[in-house]
């Protein structure tokens, strides 16, 4: 199944929308986007930009079978794989956001892992997760702390505008905290 095309008014037509979070219910991993892209909110299915490597680098770990966010959103949902969001609302490139929109979406982030007590929580972007938590000198990889109990971790953008990254090394940045889930096998 492919992702619908869309023109770019009808895109633009979206900007500001949200979508639901994906909450599967035992939630083991989190996944936490910046925010959701234009198709996304066209499609109500994170990630779901042509181009955007997330599922590819779920398959390519080993964590799901699919490649497009609506065949993936059933295999997702069985492992116990959630996604977030630190915005809620969609634009065209995460850069259209604010330093402050980061830090209240780490405060929703810690009341959603507060209720829902994934194992393990994966922020999607180092930048970003930087400004929302205030750690300048974060890296990537599992973090010194937790958030609210859960294992945290930063893992790489899938964004096809982050070019350094291949499917292969966001694979490999994907299963680590998919291992600590347990949805891996150590």
């Amino acid at each position: 199944m492919s992702t619908p095309r869309f023109t770019r008014a009808e895109l633009e037509s979206y900007a500001g929308q949200t979508i639901d979070d994906l909450l599967p219910d035992p939630l083991r991993l989190l996944f936490v986007g910046i925010n959701p892209g234009l198709v996304s909110a066209a499609t109500g299915l994170h990630f779901a930009r042509t181009g955007n490597r997330f599922y590819p680098a779920l398959r390519e770990a080993g964590i799901i079978e699919s490649v497009t966010a609506a065949e993936a959103r059933p295999e997702l949902l069985a492992v116990g794989i959630g996604i977030t969001n630190l915005v809620a609302r969609s634009s065209a490139r995460a850069d259209e956001l604010d330093a402050a929109e980061l830090l209240e979406g780490r405060e929703r982030l810690v009341q959603l892992v507060t209720e829902r007590r994934p194992a393990v929580v994966a922020v999607a972007g180092i930048t970003s997760y930087r400004t929302a938590f205030g750690e300048r000198a974060a890296v990537a990889g599992r973090q010194p702390h937790d958030l609210a109990g859960a294992a945290l971790w930063v893992v790489p953008n899938p964004s096809g505008l982050n070019a350094h990254e291949t499917v292969a090394s966001l694979a490999a940045a994907y299963a680590a905290p998919a291992h600590e889930a347990g949805i891996l096998p150590t």
